[in-house]
């Protein structure tokens, strides 16, 4: 670790390496990761790694598409010698109101305007696509044959190679413990293995960010949530795409080697740093999900876990350069959907840093929206 760098990155979970390796891609090589654990330790390795194109704001289904088409060629465009594990098995996405029904044919619309293959099916195409569903109290649904999954490990993993084979440097196990700031700009990050100058500095420690952006001065509306998962005994294999409900709050998946993954977006969650699993998801999940799915209702659970979202208000990035530091930059409220929307974000991000030219204004998701009344709603999220 130098003693100065141009750019410094805290967060080595898939958004920092992200944008390190399309900095560095764009000649931006004089740059820094710092993790304070190992890569990926953080939300990244703890999420259900989903990858879906079916969104309700033309902003996100943007995001999502753009960074789909990555996903697909992630091992050549990064140089990988690994195997990322996509999947695309789509994505079922199923409507239990009259109300969020009429939403989905409004999404559609979102969707097809800028290409994507998603398609509604009835209850006889959706008993077609998951033979074994209970379809009671469902109106329809939507389905996405290019949504997926990917492993989280390896997508990061990636792009941190590829990243430090064109010069950036990772610091793994090193704790930021404050910032200096001079006549208003970023100076100096400190951490626990020494000071290093910096001319710009990344904030993408997702739940934490908050919490590191207060450090100089700014207070933004972002916070962490605990969100809960757990995976099964892997059995034969009966189900290829991710059913999700918005209305209910679930999402299920069946990896490819036989195991089902699933978890909630519990409403009484609160606010908080804890990633502690509790009896009562396990319990609370596997009656919600096995009403939908009870072929699955007598399958023994391996493993339980917790990991941290870092919520936005409006449950869209906030990207924001602070007013105090000039340079500090937060890169974090994706709300649970960091994973599937990184490589977007990074070659956003990375073009604006670079001075390059790029479809998308980065300034939509500037925290000032906030103070506008500018949200950026979604309609269609767990």
């Amino acid at each position: 670790m130098k003693k100065s760098y141009d750019i410094v990155i805290i967060g080595g979970g898939i958004i920092g390496c992200s944008v390190a390796f399309e900095l560095a891609k764009r000649g931006r090589k004089d740059v820094l990761v710092i993790e304070q654990e190992y890569l990926t330790s953080g939300a990244t390795g703890r999420c259900g790694a989903g990858i879906r194109q079916q969104w309700g704001s033309l902003l996100n289904a943007t995001l999502a598409k753009d960074s789909t088409d990555i996903f697909e060629n992630i091992e050549e465009y990064t140089g990988y010698d690994g195997d990322c594990g996509l999947n695309q098995g789509g994505y079922l996405l199923v409507a239990y109101t009259e109300k969020e029904w009429d939403q989905f044919q409004k999404n559609l619309e979102v969707q097809h305007s800028i290409g994507i293959e998603s398609y509604a099916v009835d209850l006889d195409g959706v008993r077609d696509i998951v033979p074994h569903i209970n379809t009671e109290g469902m109106y329809g649904a939507t389905f996405c044959a290019k949504d997926g999954h990917a492993n989280p490990f390896h997508c990061t993993y990636a792009y941190a190679k590829g990243a430090g084979k064109m010069g950036v440097d990772i610091e793994t196990y090193t704790k930021v413990t404050g910032f200096t700031t001079e006549n208003g700009r970023i100076k100096t990050v400190h951490t626990s293995k020494g000071d290093v100058e910096a001319k710009v500095v990344l904030n993408c420690t997702g739940g934490h960010a908050a919490i590191m952006a207060a450090q100089v001065g700014d207070e933004l509306p972002i916070f962490p949530e605990r969100h809960q998962i757990l995976i099964t005994e892997p059995v034969a294999h009966i189900m290829s795409p991710m059913v999700m409900s918005f209305e209910r709050h679930f999402y299920v998946q069946q990896t490819p080697h036989g195991s089902v993954i699933m978890g909630i977006g519990d409403p009484a969650e609160t606010t908080s740093l804890n990633i502690n699993p509790t009896w009562q998801f396990l319990e609370f999940c596997s009656h919600l999900v096995t009403q939908t799915l009870p072929a699955f209702r007598d399958l023994r659970v391996v493993r339980q876990w917790a990991g941290m979202y870092d919520m936005s208000p409006d449950r869209n990035p906030i990207i924001n350069e602070a007013k105090t530091a000039e340079g500090f930059i937060t890169i974090a409220g994706m709300s649970g959907h960091g994973f599937m929307v990184a490589p977007r974000i990074a070659t956003l991000l990375a073009n604006y840093l670079t001075g390059m030219q790029d479809s998308l204004d980065i300034k939509l998701f500037s925290a000032e929206r906030y103070e506008k009344g500018e949200l950026l709603l979604e309609p269609s999220v767990v």
